[in-house]
């Protein structure tokens, strides 16, 4: 099993948050669990991270909380705003490039420049 929060994970939780919250809402843990399942468990997040990126989003008025009672219990969930979805596609549009890039460079096919 890999390092579980390796320096190059930076932004990584808050682009796989908006991209599940793009598709319905979702509480915490459910977002915990969801990250691990579509990632194949390649990347697995605690709630200890979750929740700050979650708290940070809502502050920057990227998703909005509402408090929903659920099975005697009240649960809070996550919804995606309009800021957010603007977020998500800048986020994707960067990750898609940076992505590209590492691909090419550790293409063994390419060339090193001299």
């Amino acid at each position: 099993m890999g390092q579980t929060n390796p320096p190059f994970m930076s932004g990584i939780p808050e682009l796989l948050l908006l991209r599940l919250l793009a598709q319905r809402d979702m509480y915490g843990y459910e977002l915990v669990r969801s990250i691990r399942l579509i990632t194949g468990e390649a990347i697995i997040l605690g709630e200890g991270v979750i929740y700050p990126v979650l708290h940070a989003l809502e502050r920057s008025g990227a998703l909005k909380a509402t408090r929903k009672a659920v099975d005697g219990r009240t649960r809070v969930y996550y919804r995606m705003t309009a800021a957010g979805r603007k977020r998500l596609s800048r986020l994707q549009g960067e990750w898609q490039r940076i992505q590209s890039g590492l691909n090419m460079a550790l293409d063994p096919e390419t060339d090193v420049p001299t």
